[in-house]
């Protein structure tokens, strides 16, 4: 299985803030740009086209499919959300106490940090993600699926690709890279 993994265009947020689940918007037109050269990349028919529930991926696969017009109709998964940092939420990232950092790295895997959500309920909620994108590509007759997603989502299906899907042991083994917004990474499995 080939997973290309594009992240959506840059956020009409101020920078700085925590906005994980938050339903904002990308800019115009960074999504103009990272479509076009996305659309350059891609491989031709890939058997799916997935995104998060959000609408800055969503505006990312529309603008994708002005571009190639043979990409499938793009479906919505919500297991392709980034994580969920509750009370942090739209807040600045220097304002977070940093209390709150160290509880989350002392129990990296499940704690959640912000109340809503642990680092391991997006590692299982890719893998779930995952076992269903390798089916249906069995089911369509081809390697190669495009997910457009978020950095948090990302960084989960790196560490189930290089560590398989288990309990993430802490912070040090959590992947550092993702693209930058607009960017992609391709996994092979």
């Amino acid at each position: 299985m080939n997973l290309w993994l594009l992240r959506h265009a840059q956020v009409d947020l101020p920078p700085g803030l925590c906005y994980g689940s938050t339903d904002a918007l990308a800019l115009a037109g960074a999504t103009a740009g990272a479509a076009f050269d996305l659309a350059q990349v891609l491989p031709a028919r890939p058997g799916l086209l997935w995104m998060s529930g959000l609408q800055r991926t969503h505006q990312l696969a529309q603008a994708l499919r002005r571009h190639r017009p043979d990409l499938p109709e793009p479906r919505a998964d919500l297991r392709l959300n980034e994580m969920h940092f509750g009370q942090w939420e739209q807040q600045p990232w220097d304002a977070i106490p940093r209390p709150a950092f160290d509880d989350w790295m002392a129990d990296f895997a499940h704690h959640r940090f912000g109340g809503q959500e642990s680092t391991q309920a997006v590692i299982d909620r890719v893998a779930a993600a995952l076992a269903d994108t390798r089916a249906a590509l069995a089911k369509a007759g081809s390697s190669h699926a495009v997910w457009v997603t978020h950095a948090g989502v990302i960084r989960a299906a790196q560490f189930i690709r290089t560590h398989g899907h288990r309990t993430v042991a802490d912070a040090g083994e959590w992947p550092q890279e993702a693209p930058a917004p607009g960017g992609w990474m391709l996994l092979r499995w």
